[in-house]
């Protein structure tokens, strides 16, 4: 126990949450740096506090070694960046569940060698309040590396973001009908806005920060109060859904575009239609003003951009050169040239005046979605499967953000030029700084894509699933008897203890028991409402657990249904038994893992990880768990408060 812990302990709850509230802040101004530095490397500090204030007074703690007179070695300040660093990417999980600190410190900060922060490691190491899962590497995405904050909110694919002028508050807009107002800085969702009945494609925000635009596949446009959420009035005249929208900067008219393949030009003051803009043979996917609101830029899925002279609704010019869908283009602050983004895979800078191409950047691999411009014009960022930083000035890429785990739709750049928020089907929207085997013998047989393979015990034979399954005698690599049954995909196959028996499972919702020595179909069990993605078999062989969107014991022998594990919030795609057969671990993409006592059906444990976890196994000694994220890492955790042979 520490000193600090100590000496909370002995105050009532009142002095205790007083303490918790104003003992940083007094230390900073009595310049009292030393015993600062000590409070906020003391695991019990961090912990009573994000208890009793919650995440976002935790994170601004170590805030007062910036703007403070506190005199810190640069070791110690940099200490304290990363700790901070560590609460903020996680926030978003402490929100919601506190006992995730010991973890999430552990997971983020092991690999840094500070002594500091090793000494505060093995103290979090020592929590022992309820049973957890003790990161034995660093897991998660380290302090300072990836997006700064993960914005959580919105339950269906976030197409959009925008950020005010001042940069204290973002909207986003997405596919469940709704925006949501953000405050950058804490992460806190401030407002809900609804309204639209359908997917909300495209969000801008006025000058002044006080009146946005959203445009939705409704095929209207609403203007919304930003301070207070009201719907201020709706916008109709396409007659298709409405891709984009951008306001002049004189806050006086907005322009949109929509896949009737117009744009149109709007008072935003009256809500009145005053032009529409004809030219493009497809749908417009997106349109940028110039700085001096002037001219417009539109980008269309007939692979061609126009430029307009926005008074009076003319083409200027066409700018001519991807070979895919032109998504996105972004005009630069000077409003002599403009970016735009394409599914060819590349970004094109033009001539905005001329209507030449400068320059093309390359590197994506997939197609390109989104673009902003720095407010320097030095620099953008594109949205593709990942984020790249590109200069403008030369073409290089600079840097690639990885961290989403699904396609990134849009991204919007803040007014300092120093950080990004991006927007992903994957549901959240991340925050960035953006300055800083041999193979032995191939089995060939399966004549579409293969999911899942056993091996069994004996190590001489091996079910491969695919829509069809096949046991292989792994020595020859020949292919011993086909398994047919599915008219769907098998995603999984578990062989049991005795190799006598396997079971496989499928998109059809149901497992089926076989005999792996004739291939004769056993039983088929029965009763979950989803795909079926996993499936394990316990030690005995007298029970399995199969995962899909619940988890489900069996009774092997009769195909009987013993009971339901319930708590996960999205699919489960793997689980794994203990040697003892007592406990298992499910693997999730709402980003959890879980720890399941199988006597009693009842959680006893959980950790959340950065990204969708895809798989997961229990080692011999019942207490190590390795797990696979969609990410690509792969975390080695300890189950702390149960045993492995309990």
């Amino acid at each position: 126990m520490s000193k600090f812990k100590e000496r909370l302990g002995k105050l009532s709850p009142k002095k205790r949450l007083y303490a918790l509230e104003t003992l940083p802040g007094h230390l900073a101004e009595s310049v009292q740096g030393e015993r600062l530095h000590q409070l906020l490397t003391d695991f019990d500090f961090i912990e009573a506090k994000l208890d009793a204030i919650g995440v976002q007074g935790l994170i601004e703690d170590y805030d007062l070694v910036g703007v403070s007179d506190v005199w810190l070695s640069e070791g110690q300040t940099e200490s304290l960046k990363l700790i901070q660093g560590a609460i903020r990417k996680s926030a978003h999980v402490l929100d919601g569940d506190k006992t995730q600190l010991a973890g999430h410190l552990l997971g983020r900060l092991l690999d840094f060698e500070a002594p500091e922060i090793q000494g505060m490691l093995e103290q979090a190491k020592q929590w022992k309040d309820c049973p957890w899962l003790r990161p034995l590497k660093a897991n998660l995405e380290r302090s300072g590396e990836g997006c700064l904050r993960t914005l959580i909110g919105h339950n269906s694919e976030v197409n959009a973001v925008a950020i005010a002028p001042d940069g204290k508050i973002a909207i986003s807009a997405s596919f469940d009908n709704t925006l949501k107002i953000w405050d950058t800085e804490s992460g806190t969702e401030l407002i809900t806005l609804t309204g639209h009945t359908s997917s909300v494609t495209a969000v801008a925000i006025a000058p002044d920060g006080k009146t946005a635009i959203s445009a939705s596949e409704d095929e209207t446009l609403k203007i919304w109060d930003t301070e207070t959420g009201t719907e201020l009035r709706t916008l109709t005249g396409h007659t298709s859904e409405v891709n984009a929208v951008a306001i002049a900067p004189d806050g006086k008219t907005a322009v949109s575009a929509s896949r009737d393949d117009i744009l149109k030009i709007w008072d935003t003051e009256t809500g009145t239609e005053l032009r529409t803009l004809t030219g493009h043979t497809s749908e417009v996917n997106a349109v940028a003003i110039a700085p001096d609101g002037k001219t417009a830029v539109s980008a269309s899925r007939d692979d061609i951009l126009k430029i307009w002279d926005t008074e009076t609704g003319i083409e200027l010019r066409t700018l001519i050169g991807h070979t895919g869908d032109v998504t996105a283009v972004a005009s630069a602050p000077d409003g002599k040239t403009a970016i735009s983004a394409s599914w060819d895979k590349t970004l094109k800078i033009w001539d905005t005046e001329t209507g030449t191409e400068l320059r093309i950047l390359t590197g994506h691999t997939s197609e390109v979605n989104a673009v902003a411009i720095a407010p320097d014009g030095k620099t953008a960022i594109s949205a593709a499967r990942t984020l790249k930083i590109w200069d403008t000035e030369t073409g290089t890429e600079l840097r690639t953000l990885i961290g989403h785990t699904n396609w990134v739709n849009a991204v919007a750049i803040a007014p300092d030029g120093k950080t990004a928020i991006s927007a992903s089907w994957d549901k959240t929207l991340k925050i960035w700084d953006t300055e800083t085997g041999t193979e032995l013998r191939t089995l060939t047989g399966h004549t579409d894509s293969v999911n899942a393979v056993a091996i069994a015990p004996d190590g001489k034979t091996a079910i491969s699933a695919a829509h069809t399954l096949k046991i292989w005698d792994t020595e020859t690599g020949t292919e011993l008897r086909t398994l047919t049954h599915y008219t769907n995909y098998v995603y999984a196959v578990a062989i049991a203890p005795d190799g006598k028996t396997a079971i496989s499972v499928s998109s059809n919702k149901t497992l089926t028991i076989w005999d792996t020595e004739t291939g004769t179909e056993l039983r088929t069990l029965t009763g979950h409402t989803n795909w079926v993605n996993a499936v394990a078999i316990a030690p005995d062989g007298k029970t399995a657990i199969s995962a899909a969107h619940t988890l489900k014991i069996w009774d092997t022998e009769t195909g009987t249904e013993l009971r339901t594990l319930t708590g996960h919030t999205d699919s489960v795609y793997a689980v794994a038994i203990a040697p003892n057969g007592k406990i298992a671990v499910s693997a999730s993409h709402d980003r959890t893992l879980k720890v399941w006592d199988l006597l009693s059906g009842k959680e006893v444990a959980s950790f959340s990880g950065d990204y969708e976890f895809n798989c997961c196994a229990i080692a011999p000694d019942g207490v190590t768990v390795v797990v696979g994220d969609r990410s690509g890492r792969v975390h080695f955790l300890r189950l702390e408060g149960v045993s492995g042979d309990r």
